[in-house]
């Protein structure tokens, strides 16, 4: 579901003369449906940098990034955001939305994009609002009033609204209760089951030895430096 190809990424220093710094170089990996591959490395080593470039944030500088039968690397805009609102979803630590919109349709919202009933999407929601804790005199409010964790879980619930065929998920459980980060466990394992591609971080190592398949070291593809 999820094949990455000899892919390398470089970032410019404008401010540099324009100078290279490579990052990632020949990173290859696939991923087969109902598979979850944690991402390992140091600090630095280019986890978010490989996540990224799948999503289609950051240009490759060669390689090809599979999702599907769309090669993000060489996708137009419109085939990305296609491909993010029909199956590469993308679970962040931050909750980015448009203020005054209700908590309940920016968890639907997903769903409502793919022309979903939205009596179905909204139940959806409130299945997932209730199982991550958030209390209902809450779901009519905006979520850029809560706090750090009930936004966190609101991004996930948003994030799992959708069942998407491919996933990619930045430290889903960071900074949750021990309840709220079984549940969020739970739902991984739940996506992996009907059969999602998943690549994940999780620097919570029990979290990642109980959800992933298999790891990757990224650090493997660091470019190394001339001696």
């Amino acid at each position: 579901m999820i094949k990455i190809e000899n892919v390398s990424k470089n970032f410019t220093l404008h401010n540099q003369g324009s100078a290279q710094i490579p990052v990632i170089e020949g990173a290859s990996l696939d991923v087969a449906a109902g598979e979850c591959v944690a991402l390992i490395g140091n600090s630095g080593a280019g986890k978010s940098t490989l996540m990224r470039m799948i999503y289609g944030n950051y240009l490759t500088a060669s390689g090809r990034i599979m999702v599907g039968d769309v090669d993000v690397a060489q996708a137009e805009p419109r085939e990305i955001l296609a491909l993010r609102r029909d199956t590469l979803g993308y679970v962040s630590q931050f909750l980015r939305v448009v203020p005054r919109v209700s908590t309940l349709d920016v968890v639907a919202e997903p769903l409502l994009s793919i022309g979903c009933d939205r009596e179905i999407a909204l139940a959806r929601a409130r299945d997932l609002l209730s199982r991550l804790n958030i209390p209902e005199t809450l779901w009519t409010l905006s979520p850029t009033t809560f706090s750090g964790g009930e936004q966190q879980r609101v991004n996930i619930a948003r994030g799992f609204a959708h069942t998407y065929p491919a996933m990619l998920l930045d430290e889903p459980t960071a900074s949750l209760d021990a309840t709220n980060r079984n549940t969020v466990l739970s739902l991984i394992e739940e996506a992996k089951a009907r059969g999602a591609a998943i690549i994940g971080i999780f620097h919570d190592i029990e979290a990642r030895e109980r959800v992933a398949d298999r790891e990757v070291d990224v650090s493997v593809f660091t470019p190394r430096k001339a001696a």
